[in-house]
């Protein structure tokens, strides 16, 4: 008798550049052990399946933004936030500027971008699938989204991560 291939079932609810990274990296980790995969995608993460994904770093509400950063370019080491994340994110620019430096780290390391990412789990047949109740609630169609995209209720994901070995909610 084969064993039976191991299947993830990932939820995926926020779209800010750093919880932008999990899902994709879970999913094509699990994909190349030749696990079947499907994520969700509800709520603020519906718009990683967006044709251009526009995520940014946010401080507010990540009491878990680090206040040193090394973002590994010369003159950026080691870059001290001295302010609490609430006054950080009130400050205009800063958005833009931590999600610029967060881009430059992460490509200074190698690591791949979101959306590189998300072409791996397309090209690993990873199921990407846009909740249909987010959808109608944001105001999407399918149209705004990756053709590879998926579209399904809750119901619909639950019989598959009722399946699955694995479940996560990111």
């Amino acid at each position: 008798m084969a064993d039976k291939q191991k299947r993830l079932a990932l939820v995926a609810s926020r779209g800010t550049l750093d919880w932008a990274y999990p899902p994709f990296i879970l999913a094509s980790a699990a994909a190349a052990m030749d696990w079947e995969v499907g994520v969700f995608f509800t709520f603020y993460g519906l718009p990683l399946l967006k044709k251009e994904i526009d995520a940014k770093v946010s401080p507010l509400g990540n009491p878990a933004m680090p206040m040193k950063m090394p973002f590994g370019s010369e003159g950026f080491q080691n870059i001290e936030w001295p302010m609490p994340n609430l006054l950080m994110a009130n400050i205009p620019g800063f958005e833009s500027m931590a999600t610029g430096l967060m881009k430059k780290m992460f490509k200074n390391k190698g690591v791949a971008t979101v959306e590189e990412m998300r072409e791996a789990c397309i090209d690993m047949d990873v199921r990407l699938i846009g909740c249909q109740m987010t959808m109608d609630v944001f105001g999407f169609s399918k149209d705004d989204f990756i053709e590879e995209a998926e579209v399904a209720g809750a119901a619909a994901f639950l019989a598959f991560a009722a399946e699955a070995e694995v479940n996560m909610f990111i």
